[in-house]
Order: structure tokens, then C-alpha cells, then sequence
């Protein structure tokens, strides 16, 4: 008579790996896509009509809002313990954060430049929501929007939340839980975040329909021209500023790492964050003839740090809003606004929507007024998102490399061998990461990477 498996059985046998559950953000992606044609043609068929769909954008808005002064709480507390940890490794480390410091103010800067010769955004005019809500549905609207809890002031949450990194660094072990407290009100936060960005293509639908149906044909050309600019910026700044550094420091060429890579980049393509790509940026970059441990190091550090692309998505698309609100901002406020950035674009999540809430955060910290022009950004910046994820592995990848050459840890002739294609890298190692059970050196750096990209 056939029995049941003793639980012995069982145990020999083996734990099941935990089901991973399945990605459905692409979903997303494709929902926020078609919300941003059916809006525009909305706004192009029936004007008065996209204009009353305007509470929708700003509705979501204000969730965005809500979420912000957490965010920048967890991410900079945990980011200044990053910091401590990433420094004690010895001159990796310290090269490492000093490279990423130098880099992230440059693609800052770059942004700015290039916002300023462009102008994105003029001539479109939009008005606050307030002075553009129509009368009849206000007391409605005005309830539910009361329903959304206020933001909280983000300047003062940004210092408290470096004072409170700092005292931590300073009780060492003893302020270890209090961090990986932190580190779970995080995960959270990024959860409720997710859940708010579900709510992206309503938003995304009534602010393109609502400015469209204001501007017409203005506001479609508007925002190609903000994209166009950003990607064109993103591929001068890794061909010109990246490839010239690379090719400077190490001599290896800028365009056989990126063929290199070029499976990473489909990846990164099709989920639009550079995350995905990790385990296997680590693998390649060691057989690039990177040592471990600068790869250890460098790789998951730079996933937190090093956001080039992002940091030139965060200014742009300010400088963007400022002048579609037709209220331009002065050279003193986009430098103090570049010097917050700097320090708020190291909590961009890799959770999706967390770039828009650090754009979000700079804005509400220096001219709040200009929050309600961020509706028309909700609804392109999925079309963004690749460009930045692409860009900020890059430069993670490129910052491997040479910190690999200047700590003297890397083999230059595996390199080179590695890029031209002479030794071809083994796919089939990274099969244990596919069936579910990565190395412990793969797997941490990727909880590390969670505070990273988007």
C-alpha cells in the first residue's frame, strides 16, 4: 500500500526555494504609456474636457507629496551609515565615495547646463491648479483631495535625518539596530510607494489630457524635446566624459565596453532599472580582470552612489517644470537646488517612482509652487527611465575599472582580452543565480542595491 512521504523524506530531499513572486511592473509601464497617447488625444479631440480631468494629476501629485519626507528620512540615514561602512574597507572604499561624489556633481551640472540652453518647457504656460480648477465640481474635488494627508516640510527632514545618520555613526554596534530598524521602515515606505505608483497612469492621464487640452500641439513637443535632450545629454556624457576618463586612466575604449555589456543593457532595456542587471555586472567586471574584493566594494556601493544619469534626469526635468510654470529659477536657486540634489539623488530608490519623489522633494524644498507642473513629468518619465538606468550602470561599470587601475587590482590584459572579445565571458556561470541559489557575494551586494537607481 503506497504511503506519504515521511517528513524525514522531506528533509532529506531538501527546502523548496521560496517561489519568487512575479515582476508586473512592466505592466505598469505599458499602462502609464497608454494613459499618456489616451490623454494626449483627449486634450487634442475634446480640450474642455482634458481640462476637467486636470484634478486626476494633481491628485496624484499629492500622493507623491505625502510619501516624500519619509523617503528622504530612511534613504539619507541609511545612506551617512553606508557611508561609515563603505570608508572603514580602507582606500577602495575612500577612492570609491570620492570618485562618486566628484562624478554625480558633474552630471549635475552638466544637467543644468544643458536646461539652460534648451529651455524645456517654454512656452507652454501652465498655471497652478488652483487658479486653474474650473467652479461646479470644486466642493467634490476639494473633499477628496482633502482626504490626502499634507506633505511634510523637506529641508528640516533632511537635516534632521543627517544629524540622526551622524549620531548613529558615532554609538557604532549600539546604533546598529536602531539602522536595520530603519532599514525595515524603509521597506515600507518603498512598498506604500510602489503602491502609489500603481496609481501613476490616472495620474499620468489627466495631467498629459489637462495640458494638452490647454496648450495643444505646444505640450506634445515640449516633452519630445525634454526626452530628446536628456537622451542625447546621457550619450554625450558616457561616450565624451566617461569614454575620455576610461580611455585616460586605463586605456580601454568606451565602445568595447559598452559591446561588452550589451546583454546587460537588453536587460536593463526591458525592466528599466539597472538592479536586474547586478550579479551580472559583478561576474563581468571580475572577469574583466577586476580583483573581488574592489569589485565587492565599488559595484554595490556605486548602486547607491553613483547615479549619473539620474542626477542629470533630476535637474533637467526641474528646469523643465520651472519654465513650463513660466516661473524660471534664478542661478542662486539652481545651485542650491543642485547642492540638495547632490546629497537627495543618494536615496533614489531602485524602488519605481523614487526619482520622481527626490524630483519632487528639490522641488517642494525651493519653490513648492512648482509641484503642480510635475503632472506633465509623471507622464514621460517612464519614457525616461531606461535612459537613466543605462546610464547610471555605466558609469557604475566604467568607476570598476578604475578604481580597479588606481588601487593597482586589476589585470590589464584580461581586461583588454575580456572587452576585444579574445576570452569570451562563460554564461553558464551564472547559472547557480538563475536556479535560485546566488553566492553569498552576489547576494548581499543586491540588498545593499536596493537603495539604488530610477
Amino acid at each position: 500500500m503506497a504511503t506519504l512521504p515521511s517528513d524525514n523524506t522531506v528533509a532529506e530531499a531538501g527546502p523548496t526555494p521560496p517561489k519568487r513572486k512575479k515582476d508586473r511592473t512592466h505592466w505598469l509601464y505599458i499602462m502609464v504609456i497608454i494613459a499618456v497617447f489616451a490623454g494626449a488625444a483627449i486634450g487634442l479631440i475634446a480640450p474642455e474636457a482634458g481640462k476637467a480631468l486636470e484634478p486626476l494629476g494633481k491628485a496624484f501629485i499629492a500622493l507623491i507629496k505625502m510619501i516624500i519626507a519619509p523617503i528622504i528620512f530612511c534613504t539619507i540615514v541609511l545612506g551617512v551609515g553606508s557611508v561609515a561602512r563603505a570608508a572603514t574597507v580602507g582606500k577602495v572604499g575612500g577612492i570609491a565615495l570620492v570618485y562618486f561624489l566628484i562624478m554625480a556633481t558633474f552630471a549635475l551640472i552638466i544637467g543644468l547646463v544643458v536646461g539652460n540652453l534648451i529651455h524645456p518647457g517654454e512656452g507652454l504656460k501652465l498655471e497652478p491648479y488652483e487658479a486653474a480648477a474650473g467652479g461646479e465640481s470644486g466642493g467634490t474635488v476639494d473633499f477628496l483631495m482633502s482626504l490626502i494627508p499634507g506633505s511634510i516640510p523637506v529641508l528640516p527632514t533632511l537635516v534632521l535625518a543627517l544629524l540622526v545618520g551622524f549620531a548613529l555613526q558615532s554609538m557604532g554596534k549600539a546604533g546598529e539596530p536602531v539602522l536595520k530598524g530603519i532599514g525595515h521602515i524603509q521597506a515600507v515606505v518603498f512598498k506604500l510607494m510602489m503602491m502609489i505608483m500603481w496609481a501613476a497612469p490616472v495620474g499620468a492621464f489627466g495631467a498629459i489630457a489637462a495640458v494638452v487640452g490647454k496648450t495643444g500641439w505646444a505640450a506634445i513637443g515640449a516633452m519630445a524635446t525634454l526626452m530628446g535632450a536628456f537622451y542625447l545629454t546621457c550619450a554625450l556624457f558616457i561616450v565624451i566624459v566617461l569614454g575620455s576618463i576610461l580611455k585616460i586612466v586605463t586605456g580601454l575604449n568606451i565602445f568595447l565596453l559598452l559591446k561588452y555589456l550589451a546583454r546587460e543593457f537588453l536587460l536593463i532595456f526591458s525592466t528599466s532599472s539597472s538592479e536586474s542587471a547586478l550579479p551580472r555586472l559583478i561576474a563581468k567586471m571580475e572577469h574583466a580582470g577586476v580583483s573581488k574584493p574592489v569589485v565587492g566594494i565599488t559595484v554595490p556601493t556605486g548602486y547607491s552612489f553613483n547615479l549619473d544619469g539620474t542626477a542629470i534626469y533630476l535637474t533637467m526635468a526641474s528646469l523643465f517644470v520651472s519654465t513650463a510654470m513660466g516661473m524660471p529659477m534664478s542661478l542662486g536657486e539652481q545651485i542650491s537646488l543642485l547642492v540638495f540634489m547632490i546629497i537627495a539623488s543618494k536615496g533614489a530608490a531602485g524602488v519605481s517612482g523614487a526619482g520622481l519623489a527626490t524630483l519632487a522633494a528639490g522641488l517642494q524644498s525651493h519653490r513648492p509652487e512648482l509641484l503642480d507642473g510635475m503632472g506633465v513629468i509623471v507622464g514621460i518619465d517612464k519614457f525616461m527611465s531606461e535612459c537613466r538606468a543605462l546610464t547610471n550602470f555605466t558609469g557604475n561599470a566604467v568607476a570598476t575599472l578604475l578604481i580597479g587601475k588606481w588601487t593597482n587590482e586589476i589585470d590589464m590584459d584580461q581586461a583588454r582580452a575580456a572587452l576585444n572579445g579574445s576570452t569570451p565571458f562563460d554564461e553558464q556561470s551564472l547559472e547557480p543565480d538563475a536556479h535560485g541559489a546566488p553566492e553569498v557575494t552576489e547576494d548581499e551586494p543586491t540588498e545593499k542595491a536596493k537603495v539604488s537607481v530610477n
